[in-house]
């Protein structure tokens, strides 16, 4: 049951803020597959995955784990999956470990295929995101994003590791 004292109508401020949110959130997905599409013939869903898998120990995740990451259905990234075998970016096999997984596994064509989409991705995230923002914006959004999620779910999205950047110093390697 609802409570009563609580409006149920988003105005002034909230809706302000909101709607710009709301709004953010359908073109800013659009913009960024239509760069990815564009330049190096994947959507930004298939540029994460290559992105995660690139800079995971042994480049290689669970298919739960990127679905977890990509808060995706095991189908939706199954789909994608298939697509980036056909293409030679990743193949997939059963977890040695425990067979009831799924390894994703990225392919060195796959690896050269993050590398080559990697500039002109980050060169559309900076120009639409973080050039715009000064650098306590910056920190503020990541902030605002990271509380936003935690009411969202209790875990935590995908971080890049440190110790991935470390081996992998090039700047042109954003997600």
């Amino acid at each position: 049951m609802s409570d009563p004292s609580v409006s149920t109508v988003l105005d002034g401020d909230e809706l302000e803020t909101w709607s710009s949110l709301a709004t953010l959130l359908e073109w800013l997905p659009a913009a960024l597959d239509a760069q990815l599409l564009g330049d190096s013939d994947m959507t930004h869903f298939e540029y994460g995955i290559l992105y995660a898998l690139a800079h995971a120990p042994e480049t290689s995740l669970r298919m739960s784990v990127l679905a977890g990451y990509a808060n995706s259905s095991l189908s939706r990234l199954s789909r994608a999956a298939t697509r980036m075998e056909k293409r030679g970016w990743m193949h997939r096999m059963p977890d040695p470990t425990d067979g009831r997984f799924t390894l994703a596994i990225l392919t060195d064509a796959g690896l050269h295929k993050v590398d080559q989409a990697s500039p002109g991705h980050v060169s559309t995230v900076r120009r639409l995101v973080m050039d715009p923002l000064t650098t306590t914006q910056s920190k503020q959004l990541r902030e605002i994003s990271r509380r936003i999620l935690g009411a969202i779910r209790e875990e935590e999205g995908w971080r890049p590791p440190q110790e991935r950047s470390a081996e992998r110093p090039d700047p042109s390697h954003g997600a």
